[in-house]
């Protein structure tokens, strides 16, 4: 049985069903109708699941960096995905625990992430959206057939046998994945290949998109901007006024920028005064995603958005662990991978994001080594100036599925 999600025709009813706000009307485009996510009745019921690991992801790197960031939990998903495939027993279960799913829901990760890699890429013509998975493994150290048949059916993986011991040359080719599958974002994330390392585990995403209304460059002037510091600079800063899709409690006003024909947006976290971004992240986590956007509702918004680029590196070993996998790290059953698979030796993301006029432009490259075993009111005006630091998520509009997730500080 497979269900249309969100109808545009039929947005009431539709946020019945998945959750997802009406706030934003989008002029249609016959060459570029609106399309959702078609899922099956049972990978629904793990859309849910996905946006829980998603927020607590994002609280989890919002607590343990003091610089701006940002990170694709999509990504993180997806080599979190593969790497399941390749556990048993305890593992296998702080691994499904982590992503929201229950212990042996093995198939209903492999199934959901299949759905989104099959359909994300194609909801928007005016969207570039590129998902890819590979796996680079060390020559005459062999992954078990079944292990590379999932991955290849359910994250189209392409696996590849390199020398490792000609680290130059294998590095060259993992890279230059990267560089390719990130269209030139991220040129690199290794800076060595390890004999120690039976294989290099890696998801790219990368996306790239106009806004449904872009901002008249014109606008765009030197403002004020305060962090948490209360130390003031000037930023570049975006400016129009229109309707969007908004909403606000006591701890933070949120709005909706769509994408292309509305399939993806933007939605900016400000927090109020006397909270912060931490605040934010903390909220996100207790209430449903869900919920939340069917809050949002059309409002006369003066909006100011800063120009911006971050670039960002992080290693998740711990912030995994803290998760709840710390058995992935240490005494580890990666067996259904390899007869020669011992532990996770890291877990790593890069990723870069540019947000201007036009609108945006992100990739983020998560990477994993696998160690070889030796022995507000419908019409209300509102003014919504992020001028001091806030949070943001790039979104699928059906599932709610978080694509990118960053903070801006102005540093």
């Amino acid at each position: 049985m497979r269900i249309n999600l969100i109808p545009l025709f039929a947005c009431a009813s539709a946020m019945l069903l998945a959750g997802v706000s009406c706030g934003n009307t989008i002029e249609t485009d016959d060459n570029n109708p609106y399309k959702s996510l078609e899922l099956t009745t049972k990978s629904m019921e793990f859309v849910e699941k996905g946006n829980t690991f998603s927020f607590n992801f994002i609280d989890q790197i919002n607590s343990a960096e003091k610089k701006d960031y940002v990170i694709s939990p999509l990504s993180m998903q997806f080599l979190l995905g593969m790497i399941l495939d390749g556990a048993k027993g305890t593992t296998a279960d702080e691994i499904c625990q982590v992503l929201g799913y229950g212990a042996g829901q093995t198939d209903a990760v492999n199934e959901y992430c299949l759905s989104l890699l099959n359909q994300l890429p194609n909801l928007d013509k005016k969207t570039t959206l590129a998902i890819a998975d590979a796996i680079f493994v060390d020559d005459g150290w062999p992954l078990k057939e079944k292990y590379k048949k999932d991955v290849g059916k359910y994250y189209k993986a392409a696996v590849e046998n390199l020398d490792f011991s000609n680290s130059e040359k294998a590095l060259k080719v993992i890279n230059g994945w990267c560089n390719d599958n990130t269209n030139g974002l991220i040129p690199k994330v290794l800076d060595d290949v390890s004999t120690d390392i039976l294989a290099y585990l890696l998801n790219a995403v990368y996306f790239k998109s106009q806004w449904a209304d872009k901002f008249e460059k014109g606008s765009t002037a030197d403002e004020d901007f305060t962090d948490e510091t209360g130390t003031k600079a000037k930023v570049k800063m975006m400016k129009q006024r229109r309707d969007f899709g908004y909403m606000q409690n006591d701890v933070y006003q949120a709005v909706r920028l769509p994408y292309g024909n509305g399939a993806f947006s933007m939605v900016a976290f400000l927090p109020r005064k006397g909270y912060g971004v931490a605040d934010v992240t903390k909220a996100l986590k207790k209430e449903s995603w869900n919920t939340l956007r069917r809050r949002m509702s059309t409002a006369d918004v003066d909006l100011w958005l800063p120009k911006f680029e971050t670039r960002y590196h992080i290693d998740l070993n711990d912030i995994l662990s803290d998760m709840g996998m710390p058995t992935a790290f240490n005494a580890a059953d990666f067996s259904a991978m390899s007869d020669y698979a011992s532990r996770l030796s890291f877990v790593m993301q890069d990723a870069v994001i540019k947000v201007d006029e036009e609108g945006t432009e992100a990739a983020a490259v998560s990477t994993a080594g696998m160690e070889k075993a030796t022995a507000v009111m419908p019409g209300e005006k509102v003014v919504f100036h992020a001028d001091h630091p806030f949070l943001y998520l790039i979104t699928e509009s059906s599932s709610g599925a978080v694509l990118f997730a960053g903070r801006y500080s102005g540093k």
